[in-house]
């Protein structure tokens, strides 16, 4: 939701995410692409953003009966509400896979913390923090990572340049 308003290494254009679309076909990515990197960048991107919340969540929950359910529901209502305010602010394009990448973050990163166990508690947080602040420090450097004359953006409909 937010890359409309930063960029990491010329990966995309902020201005090309200022748009509002929605797809309710999974794995829709695939169809439209003409390449199989793309769509799987995306879909295991949205699958990596979601494992810390699923495994601080699991940390916080944890004396809960059902913790792995509840990281589940509270990734699932996350999710939902950052596609929902995507589309409603037309802030980039709202898609089922995208939800379904994101619960699944939740629950690997829930099923981490729970084969863990407490004694990798404090590692968990460690690299949760760490991750933050590498996501921090590229938004900071941002635009000036890469090359912005190789960036390709593609539409958003059809997957192809343009």
């Amino acid at each position: 939701m937010l890359k409309a308003f930063f960029v990491i290494g010329m990966l995309w254009r902020p201005e090309a995410q200022r748009n509002r679309s929605m797809e309710w076909e999974p794995f829709a990515l695939y169809r439209n692409s003409t390449t199989w990197f793309g769509p799987l960048f995306d879909y295991l991107g949205n699958m990596a953003f979601f494992i810390p919340l699923g495994v601080l969540l699991f940390i916080v929950l944890e004396h809960h009966r059902r913790a792995t359910a509840l990281v589940v529901v509270v990734g699932a209502l996350t999710s939902a509400t950052v596609e929902t305010l995507q589309y409603v602010f037309a802030l980039g394009h709202s898609d089922i896979s995208d939800l379904m990448f994101n619960v699944l973050g939740a629950l690997v990163g829930a099923t981490i913390a729970r084969l863990g166990g407490r004694r990798l508690y404090a590692v968990w947080i460690g690299l949760a923090l760490t991750a933050a602040l590498v996501f921090a420090v590229l938004v900071i450097l941002g635009p000036r990572l890469g090359d912005p004359d190789k960036v390709v953006q593609t539409s958003v409909a059809t997957g192809l340049p343009g």
